[in-house]
């Protein structure tokens, strides 16, 4: 009877170490198989900014090793994904030495990977102050991309232009301030004031 006893006990607990061998093995198995999942699928891409500056300031140089211009601002925070640059307050000034200096400023900016486009945003002001031979010129408009390599700015939003006493609106526009060109597309509405004498020359 002791012997019986003693048989079950011994067969209880073999059957029960092979089922917990089975589970372990089970549980093995499943966790080289989810690895082996999670190494094969592709890497999630970084979603958050991998650095910040403030209170930068940022000139970049021409092939000639003159300086074209330079961005400032209170923060600025990389994005990896897309390699952009976010800017708060942004200051943009050029500094070409053949044309008269302009300095652009919004209440957030975005820089493209190469630094090729900056586009601006919100409350965003130019100013060019006035020279001998040239009349101040200021420009308003909620959105603005500027081109710095080719000294280009445009917009597809309604801009308000004063050179002077003079004033010009309108909706979309390409300024080329290397060129001295301006044109606006739609919604035209001009007040012109003949400058005086002295920047007329």
């Amino acid at each position: 009877m002791i012997n019986a006893r003693s048989a079950d006990r011994f067969r209880l607990a073999l059957i029960m170490a092979l089922g917990a061998m089975l589970a372990l093995g089970s549980f093995w198995v499943l966790e080289v198989m989810r690895k082996g999942v999670n190494d094969s699928l592709p890497e999630a891409p970084r979603t958050e900014s991998d650095y910040y500056v403030e209170k930068f300031n940022f000139v970049r140089m021409s092939e000639t090793g003159q300086a074209q211009y330079n961005i400032s601002g209170m923060r600025l925070t990389h994005n990896p994904v897309d390699d952009t640059a976010a800017i708060t307050l942004p200051v943009v000034n050029s500094l070409g030495k053949d044309r008269p200096p302009m300095t652009s400023v919004a209440e957030r900016a975005m820089v493209d990977r190469d630094n090729s486009k900056i586009h601006m945003y919100d409350n965003v002001n130019i100013d060019r102050p006035a020279t001998a031979t040239a009349e101040h010129f200021h420009l308003k408009s909620d959105y603005l991309l500027i081109l710095p390599d080719d000294d280009v700015m445009q917009t597809d939003k309604p801009v308000e232009i004063t050179l002077g006493a003079s004033k010009l609106t309108g909706t979309g526009m390409v300024a080329n301030n290397a060129m001295r060109q301006l044109q606006l597309s739609s919604n035209v509405h001009a007040t012109y004031q003949p400058p005086p004498p002295a920047a007329a020359r």
